[in-house]
């Protein structure tokens, strides 16, 4: 766990760079213990919420009136809005509470028609599901059919004076909990993304590295790991989504942004064309694995030296994405990949078709062109 990488800056940032010299000088298994934990964001998370839990307890105690009769709902607010991002706390917040709202009328609709009796629970319960299925009530569907059985059974005879009590703790609740979360080192989880797009980059090099090299070995090649590393680059690059749409997120009603300029969008292009040169790397990957084990797949002799050329070239241009010698790069690999469709046209026969070397010559292409595109839209 160490400090984040971004700057931090005015007091917040002192804040988190004190924190962080702190973590980084824990013995080493209590570090592995949090990063196991989930890390930095994790500790921070568990401490803004554990202040704002406490906060709402205090102002929940000096409310005025029968809401302070229950006061235990406050702390349960806040818990319910404490989110890794603000955007997200500010989110789920208003939903819960309008599914809480939406729970106690419910509830109230009943009291006034129907009254307290013993089918009165079930058809609040079978009301209250069918509700909660109202579009973008997101978060808040959970809570309509609970609050509502709240009202009725917990408040009963005094559902009046529960009702009010309940609804504004818990706004307090929730009303504390954003506001600790905008004030007390609201994260930005920028340094997470960086990471990730760096480890797609490098993986996704080193696996046409790998196919490249396999080429050059004697068939089947001893090493064969690399056949079943498709689906793995697949799955990081929709981690590395998930990473970057929660930065995203991350900026929104945050004032910690205008310290940090970070540029997103380059984030949201590259991801894009690594998405694409992954999605590739996979038909790849499993079009030369399968021809480890079918002979009708064999590729011509002639043919593997350039197609490892290809291959080392379009590596060594996925590592260079967003660097200044991409273009060279590029203009490398384009080479190498004509080179190989070149020889390949030689060298197909009836009894050498060019099944899995023309796919191979195709994915190239896509990846190079993506990452062309990529270039183009830059320069512009």
């Amino acid at each position: 766990m160490s400090e984040p990488d971004a700057a931090q800056a005015g007091t917040p940032g002192r804040l988190a760079r004190s924190i962080g010299r702190f973590v980084d000088g824990l013995p080493a298994p209590v570090r592995k213990l949090g990063q196991q934990l989930g890390g930095w964001q994790r500790i921070q998370l568990a401490f803004k919420t554990a202040v704002a839990c406490g906060i709402a307890w205090l102002i929940a105690r000096q409310l005025p009136g029968e809401v302070a009769d229950y006061p235990y709902y406050a702390p349960l607010g806040a818990l319910i809005s404490m989110y890794s991002t603000v955007a997200d706390s500010v989110k789920t917040s208003l939903q819960t509470l309008a599914g809480l709202l939406l729970g106690i009328g419910l509830a109230w609709v009943l009291l006034l028609t129907v009254g307290l009796h013993v089918l009165t629970v079930s058809l609040l319960v079978f009301l209250g599901v069918l509700v909660a299925g109202l579009p973008r009530l997101g978060a808040g569907r959970d809570w309509v059919p609970m609050a509502a059985l709240f009202v009725l059974l917990v408040g009963g005879s005094d559902a009046g004076d529960y009702s009010l009590g309940y609804a504004v703790q818990m706004a307090v609740g929730v009303l504390v909990g954003i506001t600790v979360n905008f004030l007390l080192i609201p994260p930005l989880n920028f340094s997470a993304v960086g990471r990730s797009l760096q480890q797609l980059q490098s993986d996704l090099a080193g696996q046409l590295e790998e196919m490249a090299e396999a080429l050059l070995e004697d068939w089947p090649p001893e090493r064969d790991e690399w056949a079943t590393n498709g689906e793995n680059i697949v799955r990081l690059s929709e981690q590395v989504r998930q990473a970057v749409q929660t930065a995203d997120r991350s900026r929104k009603a945050n004032p910690r942004r205008r310290f940090h300029d970070r540029d997103l969008e380059a984030d949201w292009s590259n991801l894009r064309t690594l998405e694409r040169a992954a999605f590739h790397t996979q038909d790849m990957t499993e079009v030369l694995g399968a021809v480890i084990w079918d002979d009708h797949l064999r590729i011509p002799e002639p043919v593997l030296e350039p197609m490892s050329e290809a291959l080392k070239a379009s590596a060594a241009a996925v590592r260079s994405l967003a660097a200044d010698d991409l273009q060279e790069k590029l203009d490398a690999a384009d080479a190498a990949q004509q080179q190989l469709a070149r020889e390949l046209a030689g060298s197909v026969t009836a009894d050498t078709p060019a099944t899995a070397a023309g796919y191979v010559v195709v994915s190239l292409d896509r990846i190079l062109g993506a990452m062309r595109h990529q270039l183009s839209d830059s320069k512009d």
